[in-house]
């Protein structure tokens, strides 16, 4: 069975590789023992540019969320091309994204107070009712499914390059970026397919152990469902600071 995400980190070629008899199998709780290292690699260097920007300004701290988006990037890119460092660059990539996460927290933090614990929240809450959904049946990751997803969340990636092309040129698309109904909608749009691409990873993760995959492939599949999760998370910060602009 040919397994399929539109996570690019969970690639096909990643996990087209069987279990031999001299290789441990990977393990849907040897995954989930991952996730929750990589969570706290976040966590813990998310508190550190948190406290910081508090105490001595978001200004002093724009450096380091600048290192540790780029550096996040690179490293994700170092993981996808070299899955066999998964175990080394999966734990780097989480503590550069919680820098990066930390400071920009802060900053929404002290624009909209109360933010980002309602987005953790949401973040959270959509991961386990997703999680439930699919694992009782209610959401089944068929063919078409995939399809669509994977469909929906190629053109946001062209989409958000030809953005990032055009703000080079002074050009910015407020309609879209803004706080009107259009803004919100694009928002709302985009939070549903991060969503949605949970379960595209709860999936591939699944028939990732069934089929015997390598037990170094654990640390890629934790990785690829940090990148969504993370991915998630900032969507709904700035869907939040969109409906806190229109009170």
């Amino acid at each position: 069975m040919l397994m399929k995400s539109s996570n690019p980190i969970l690639s096909d070629r990643l996990f087209n590789i069987r279990a031999t008899s001299n290789l441990e199998k990977m393990t849907i709780q040897g995954t989930v023992n991952k996730c929750f290292m990589l969570l706290l690699c976040v966590v813990g260097a998310a508190s550190w540019t948190w406290t910081g920007a508090f105490s001595q300004g978001i200004a002093a701290l724009t450096p380091w969320m600048i290192f540790g988006g780029i550096a996040g990037f690179a490293l994700a890119l170092l993981t996808y091309f070299k899955n066999e460092w998964a175990h080394v660059t999966a734990p780097a990539y989480a503590v550069c994204q919680g820098v990066f996460l930390g400071a920009l927290s802060a900053f929404f933090e002290q624009s909209y107070p109360g933010i980002v614990i309602q987005a953790v929240g949401l973040t959270f809450g959509t991961l386990f009712c997703l999680l439930g959904a699919y694992k009782s049946g209610m959401i089944k990751a068929s063919e078409n499914f995939k399809l669509g997803i994977s469909a929906a969340t190629g053109g946001l990636c062209v989409f958000y390059a030809v953005s990032f092309i055009l703000s080079l040129f002074g050009f910015r698309l407020n309609v879209i970026y803004g706080s009107g109904l259009l803004g919100i909608g694009f928002s709302l749009f985009v939070v549903t397919i991060a969503a949605l691409n949970l379960v595209m990873d709860f999936d591939y993760i699944e028939n990732g152990a069934e089929q015997g995959a390598p037990k170094q492939m654990e640390w890629v599949a934790a990785f690829g469902l940090m990148v969504t999760l993370i991915w998630l998370y900032v969507e709904i910060l700035r869907l939040l600071s969109k409906l806190r602009d229109r009170r």
